[in-house]
């Protein structure tokens, strides 16, 4: 009869994503249904975070395998410790909880190549005399954040194609992406304008395309791959025409990774004239794909340990902060540049100064603080029931080990009020007071009622200058 009805391994999701990141509190516990009296060496759980390349390279008759690792963090708990003498555990169901707090640094988002991955997991091992390990994984979802503040400016980019042996004329494009910084499931806004002053016709095309390259030794090695592709109707010689399209990113599509050593995941977006028989010239935009929880407009708010849902960290600056710079492929004409400067020259050998570009004038939006956007949601506390339903079976509940101690990340600078709005200013004012002219004297006596008196005298009414003066 075995000793052990189940052994099950769980953790507590802080988002509707079910995503981590560097900072916060990983929570969860180890359950254990024993149907008779068992004794156990040691019971612990990990957590850990790892990346790795292999691929092979054939030349000849050789094979030639590159291979390279990183270790970002490794916790370990002990929910039963590992002494010299068994730890005897009575037949019921044991809960044992734990709690991990993730270190902070610079933590690359989890992926999954062909050549490469970089995975982040929770395991649990269960060993006992004289039987095999019993062993448990979960694997975590892990987001690393950029930075915000550098993707909301707008990017410009400009080129001009001169027609060789089989053309005249030359071309211009002009291309405007609405930002740099994405959520999967958003649409990438282009507008563009082309001048087609030539004798042959093209056609404009836009792609996302994503650059994977694994690293080993010294070796590298590149995929690339298209994720999307717009293609606008063919321009006519000697024909101008504006194009405005929008381009959605996949819902599953993964971040980018520009904080590992081995593993970089990057996308750009390419800008062409597809012309027959001639070189495209085309303009190269950096595209930086952000987690999905990042997204503005979704609601935040506290979630129990396990639920679905969870609190939103979006906080997008305004557009009025720059961007910074951008490295360049060798394989492009032209290069698109953030805010409102445009640049077009041939193909570089060294990249072009890029000044920092405000997306408005200074003073339009207010400065943004800069937040953590890793702050662990409180938990809220759950039961923690047997899953069965024997009469028999008794449920004991461990409490978990002291977690590791990390220094926490700086807490956001205080966000000051802004100043209260100036008066309003009066468009019309009202006009100035003038005094009326002077009223006749007021009569107590009605003149012209019909009375046996004599009317007033003519001098009485209307006096004369002659004797105002003289009274005077």
């Amino acid at each position: 009869m075995p000793a052990i009805k189940s052994f099950t391994l769980t953790y507590d999701a802080l988002n509707e994503h079910g995503t981590f990141s560097e900072g916060d509190t990983l929570t969860g516990k180890v359950t254990l249904a024993l149907l008779k009296e068992t004794s156990v060496e040691s019971l612990f759980v990990k957590a850990k975070g790892d990346a790795e390349v292999r691929w092979t390279k054939k030349s000849g008759d050789h094979t030639h395998t590159y291979a390279d690792h990183r270790r970002y963090f490794k916790l370990k708990q002990f929910l039963i410790p590992a002494n010299t003498k068994e730890t005897v555990l009575p037949r019921g169901v044991h809960v044992y909880k734990f709690s991990f707090n993730i270190p902070t640094g610079s933590l690359p988002s989890s992926f999954k190549g062909s050549h490469g991955k970089i995975v982040y997991k929770l395991e649990a091992k269960l060993s006992r005399s004289w039987r095999m390990d019993r062993t448990l994984e979960q694997e975590l979802r892990f987001v690393s954040y950029p930075n915000l503040h550098s993707l909301k400016s707008r990017q410009v980019g400009s080129t001009k194609k001169e027609m060789g042996l089989f053309s005249k004329g030359h071309a211009n494009m002009e291309v405007i992406v609405d930002k740099s910084g994405y959520a999967p499931g958003e649409v990438i806004v282009i507008v563009a304008k082309i001048n087609n002053s030539s004798s042959s016709e093209m056609t404009p095309k836009f792609s996302l395309i994503q650059d994977v390259v694994f690293r080993a030794n010294g070796n590298t090695k590149h995929e690339s791959h298209v994720i999307q592709k717009v293609v606008d109707p063919c321009i006519k010689a000697q024909w101008q025409k504006d194009i405005r399209c929008a381009m959605q990113i996949p819902r599953d599509q993964g971040p980018s990774i520009q904080n590992c050593e081995i593993i970089s995941v990057e996308y750009h977006l390419k800008a062409y004239l597809d012309i027959s028989f001639a070189f495209d010239p085309e303009i190269i935009f950096p595209v930086v794909i952000i987690p999905p929880d990042l997204e503005p407009g979704a609601a935040a708010g506290p979630y129990p340990a396990g639920a679905v849902g969870g609190p939103s960290n979006s906080d997008f600056s305004p557009p009025a902060v720059s961007m910074g710079r951008y490295p360049v492929s060798p394989r492009s004409g032209s290069y698109g540049y953030p805010g409102t400067q445009r640049y077009s020259a041939p193909t570089p050998t060294v990249y072009p100064g890029n000044p920092l570009v405000s997306a408005g004038p200074p003073g339009l939006y207010p400065a943004q603080p800069s937040g953590g956007y890793n702050n662990p949601v409180p938990q809220l506390a759950s039961p923690y029931g047997s899953p069965f339903s024997s009469s028999s079976s008794s449920s004991v509940l461990h409490p978990p080990p002291t977690a590791p101690t990390f220094h926490p990340p700086p807490s956001a600078p205080e966000i000051h009020p802004s100043p209260p709005p100036p008066p309003p200013f009066n468009m019309y004012p009202s006009a100035p007071a003038y005094d009326s002219l002077p009223s006749a004297p007021m009569m107590n006596t009605d003149f012209l009622s019909q009375s046996d008196e004599a009317p007033p005298a003519y001098a009485l009414l209307f006096p004369s200058s002659t004797d105002e003066s003289d009274a005077k």
